[in-house]
């Protein structure tokens, strides 16, 4: 009886710490993702487990077919591994941290899987046996295949002549490993570029062109192509309309210009003005002159008795010229001259005038 006991008491832990130990073995794996023909995938993959901290020297990880766990896609031995996957399957985790993420290159078709990962553990680093091996069948990943890339997305403002400006390309894609690369159709202006992950198993790549339009660049077309891993491309472009920077120059030009027209023709008009006063001035002081000598020499005409005395009348003119009378030194034949008499007579004929008149 005793040894039948301790036969089912052995049976009973075993049959309840085989359920606890492999619920705690667990697996986080990206279940859905796009992979394009040619080109190459990443699939994140992430475990756990409940013993002590394992090195990465007592594990080794396979990945297969879910429906058939031989069917091995990625080994360390690559013998072991289905001829059509030999050398396109890596391991890019490491397994010590928990890190299974498996990469697959040159895309093929029939890639599709699922695929599901399994670890094996042996008893130490040096005995290769197996001790223990765990599936994770619930968690496998399953590839949507893209026989054509991804188009760039372009996002922009509208452009303004002689204002920085930029255009932003960026691209999905599942193969961080092997990033697409971006390329502008015009070199012109500062390039820069980033790297993301969107969620877990999506990247995504971007490219920012920034330069100064100008009235030239109007209607010019820009073009980013991505360029993916085993040769596909695909492109996305644009034209751009650029933006008149607004100005009043149309009307700040004639109106400068009349404005000057018109200080200019009243500066003319002003001196001429100025100049035609002055000239009338001159002319009335002329005028003005003229009369006073009209006036001393109507004078001297009426008054003969001052001229044949030698008596000349004071002139404050310092300018006037003096006349000139001959001497009277005999009377004119001809002529009877009373000194008495009311009456003055000369004979102008005879007196000759010298001046400016």
């Amino acid at each position: 009886m005793t040894k039948e006991l301790i036969l089912k008491l052995h049976l009973l832990l075993g049959v309840l710490s085989a359920p606890v130990c492999s619920e705690e073995w667990t697996a986080s794996v990206q279940k859905n993702l796009e992979a394009l023909v040619s080109s190459c995938v990443v699939v994140p993959c992430s475990f756990s487990h409940p013993k002590e901290r394992l090195p990465t020297s007592r594990m080794r990880a396979q990945w297969h077919r879910s429906k058939n766990s031989q069917e091995l896609i990625y080994y360390e031995d690559n013998t072991m591994v289905l001829e059509s996957f030999r050398g396109r399957t890596r391991l890019l985790g490491e397994l010590g941290k928990g890190n299974c993420t498996l990469e697959i290159t040159e895309i093929k078709n029939h890639d599709n899987g699922p695929f599901c990962f399994r670890i094996e553990l042996a008893r130490t680093e040096k005995d290769t046996k197996t001790a223990d091996k765990f599936s994770f069948v619930d968690d496998c990943v399953t590839l949507s295949m893209l026989s054509s890339p991804m188009t760039p997305l372009l996002t922009f403002k509208d452009p303004v002549e002689g204002r920085p400006f930029s255009i932003s390309c960026f691209v999905t894609h599942t193969c961080p490993t092997f990033k697409p690369k971006l390329k502008w159709s015009s070199p012109e202006g500062e390039i820069t570029e980033s790297h993301r992950e969107v969620h877990r198993g999506v990247w995504e790549v971007s490219s920012v062109l920034t330069f100064v339009p100008a009235e030239k660049d109007d209607h010019k077309k820009v073009t980013c192509t991505a360029h993916f891993k085993g040769g596909e491309t695909s492109t996305k472009e644009m034209t751009l309309y650029v933006k008149r920077v607004e100005n009043y120059n149309h009307i700040i030009i004639p109106v400068s210009v009349a404005v000057g027209l018109a200080v200019i023709f009243g500066g003319v008009c002003f001196l001429t003005v100025k100049k035609y006063k002055r000239r009338i001035e001159e002319l009335q002081n002329q005028e003005g002159n003229m009369f006073n000598r009209l006036s001393r020499l109507s004078r001297r005409i009426r008054s003969p008795r001052e001229i044949h005395s030698g008596h000349r009348p004071q002139n404050n003119d310092t300018n006037f010229s003096k006349p000139r009378f001959p001497s009277p030194k005999s009377k004119p034949k001809g002529c009877s001259f009373n000194e008495d008499d009311g009456d003055d007579y000369m004979n102008t004929a005879d007196l000759n005038v010298y001046g400016n008149l």
